[in-house]
């Protein structure tokens, strides 16, 4: 047997030709860091440990299409009034889902559509 193998960590990347848009929408709506940056090349996130996953669907659930990214946020009311403030289109709910969820679509800059939730609503 070989050396035991772990995934530390996934990211997602997505290409753009105007960064601004990443900071102005996972930067300052979401709040998230700018941890690395290569001037060509830039990283959001949090100094928080996050959980490292994968997901898979046929349909994001109550026939919503799969999102490309979900986030989970401690105070999804706050997380909407940033959109609202921002003028992010909400494109579902908010909405309490049946499986303790609250949540609602949005699409970032980039035509990605990104699930902003909170568990336990």
């Amino acid at each position: 047997m070989g050396r035991c193998m772990k995934v530390k960590r996934i990211m997602s990347n997505v290409a753009t030709s105007d960064l601004k848009k990443a900071k102005a929408f996972y930067g300052d709506i979401l709040g998230l860091e700018l941890i690395m940056d290569h001037g060509w090349f830039q990283t959001y996130g949090s100094g928080a440990t996050m959980t490292v996953q994968v997901s898979f669907g046929t349909e994001g659930g109550s026939g919503t299409p799969v999102p490309d990214l979900s986030i989970e946020v401690d105070d999804l009311d706050a997380a909407l009034a940033r959109f609202h403030r921002a003028g992010v289109a909400i494109e579902y709910g908010p909405v309490n889902e049946p499986w303790g969820v609250r949540r609602f679509y949005v699409r970032d800059p980039f035509g990605k559509l990104v699930n902003i939730l909170q568990h336990g609503c």
